[in-house]
């Protein structure tokens, strides 16, 4: 394998566009290339898939279905809390991302679905979740991870995180 081929174990530099629906949602454009470390759940399992062999110049259109990208709509990822529960500082209005503790202490994403009264609901979904996402990925560059890199199992950027 040369050293310019997208594998395990290799950081890689990538350009990116992401559409949902013909709706571009996310790019890197205008900002440095999104650098993952292959092979270890840095970037959606579909989408790193499909890049293992790309080499550095290469584009590719990607089509991730949503069990390898944010998974399938949970119509059960829904939370009914009472409004008190919210601190002052939070907009309680549809739409709010928030981030709440689940009982392990761990966070978890979610979003303010609906408001009523004094109860609110949470949607637990990603927002991307039972989207079929379309990429279009650039591979920029591709290198050696440092020995720390590899033990912590992502990619160690100037203080510059996604």
């Amino acid at each position: 394998m040369s050293m310019d081929t997208v594998q395990n174990n290799m950081v890689v530099s990538m350009e990116y566009t992401l559409h949902v629906d013909e709706e571009e949602i996310d790019s890197s454009k205008g900002q440095d290339p999104l650098q993952f470390l292959v092979g270890h759940g840095n970037i959606i399992s579909g989408l790193e898939r499909e890049m293992i062999g790309m080499k550095v110049g290469q584009s590719k259109e990607v089509v991730i279905l949503p069990a390898d990208g944010y998974g399938e709509f949970d119509e059960n990822a829904f939370m009914n809390v009472p409004r008190t529960a919210f601190p002052q500082d939070i907009p309680v209005e549809e739409g709010t991302e928030i981030t709440v503790r689940d009982d392990s202490g761990q966070p978890r994403y979610a979003r303010i679905d609906t408001v009523e009264d004094d109860t609110v609901t949470l949607n637990f979904n990603h927002p991307l979740a039972g989207d079929e996402l379309h990429f279009n990925v650039k591979v920029v560059g591709v290198r050696e991870p440092s020995s720390e890199e590899l033990e912590h199992g992502h990619v160690h950027q100037d203080g510059h995180h996604h």
